[in-house]
């Protein structure tokens, strides 16, 4: 069992501590007095990050899918052929050296699109300040993925102006990660914690299913286990996954599913999850079923992302692995 000297010895930059003030990172950085921007005319919006900056885009991207804005996510270098003079690039690196995202605000710029970018600094800042292109400077916390709710709730500022997302909605998503945080911190590491549990469950290749409105969770929750707890992890769409991945199946294999489900799913998704559920209890496969918080879609992606964090992290540390080094990460920029 996970207990504080364990956490202390093996998370030894003390990651855990970090998350344990999540709610008020984001509540912070929401009530933050930033100063309005007027875009203009904007019918087109693009979110260009990697890793935990490409899961704000994903965010997004669920967010909005239900209203008449365009929104593209950029995960590489390039921008789609569709921006143009009426299009938002946002760019996000909390390191502000993401050499893929500077890219982008360097093609936005010459492409004459409305630009904004967050970072803690860097290169994304130089450029920023020598094109006069607006810049929100962020800090980054502990690490990139730990400064998630720091960034995330800073964009949902600057862009609520503009953007069709409820205020109320962006109130209760913080309502409800301080609600959360009772049973999954640090504070509370009992058999009673959700996310102890999880992580508990965890011995195999986790394969994450989730439905369309949740990938950004299913994603986070996938490198969250790569890079913390450093496992190999997939995630698959629940309805894609039924016309392909399911035959997987068919042979053993060291993989176990886990089922991320919204409370108030599509109807024909609630029914495709019963038939997924039927398949592997005939087929005698273990799974786990995770089911997101009732309201709003901002609401449930967060608290699932909270929960999936802070599983990553105790997997972690009862594997005797620290969660923040990722040397592999460094490996490849180092060389680039």
């Amino acid at each position: 069992m996970i207990n504080e000297n364990l956490l202390k010895k093996v998370d030894s930059s003390e990651m855990y501590k970090v998350y344990d003030k999540w709610p008020e990172i984001a509540r912070k950085y929401y009530e933050a007095d930033f100063t309005e921007i007027n875009f203009g005319e904007i019918n087109h919006v693009v979110f260009a990050g990697m890793g935990g900056s490409g899961t704000i885009g994903d965010i997004f991207a669920s967010i909005l899918s239900k209203t008449n804005i365009h929104v593209d996510v950029v995960k590489g270098y390039l921008l789609p052929k569709t921006v143009s003079s009426k299009s938002l690039i946002v760019v996000t690196s909390v390191s502000g050296n993401t050499e893929e995202t500077l890219n982008v605000l360097s093609s936005g710029y010459k492409m004459k699109c409305k630009l904004i970018a967050f970072s803690n600094g860097g290169k994304i800042q130089e450029y920023c300040n020598d094109k006069g292109v607006n810049h929100r400077n962020i800090s980054m916390i502990h690490s990139p993925r730990a400064s998630f709710p720091a960034f995330l709730f800073s964009i949902l500022r600057n862009l609520e102006s503009f953007l069709p997302i409820e205020k109320a909605d962006i109130i209760n998503s913080l309502n409800e990660l301080e609600k959360q945080r009772d049973s999954i911190s640090s504070n509370n590491l009992s058999e009673n914690n959700p996310a102890i549990n999880l992580a508990g469950s965890i011995s195999e290749i986790p394969l994450i299913y989730y439905p369309w409105g949740l990938q950004a969770a299913a994603i986070r929750f996938k490198n969250s286990l790569q890079e913390n707890t450093k496992i190999h992890a997939i995630s698959e769409d629940v309805i894609e996954a039924c016309h392909n991945g399911i035959v997987s199946w068919s042979k053993p294999s060291d993989i176990k599913p886990i089922l991320v489900r919204g409370k108030d799913d599509y109807i024909k998704t609630d029914e495709r999850w019963e038939i997924l559920k039927d398949y592997f209890e005939r087929e005698g496969i273990d799974f786990n079923e995770i089911f997101s918080v009732s309201g709003n879609i901002l609401s449930k992606l967060i608290n699932l992302i909270y929960l999936f964090d802070y599983t990553s992290i105790y997997k972690a540390v009862s594997s005797g692995i620290d969660p923040t080094p990722v040397k592999a990460i460094d490996f490849v920029k180092e060389r680039l």
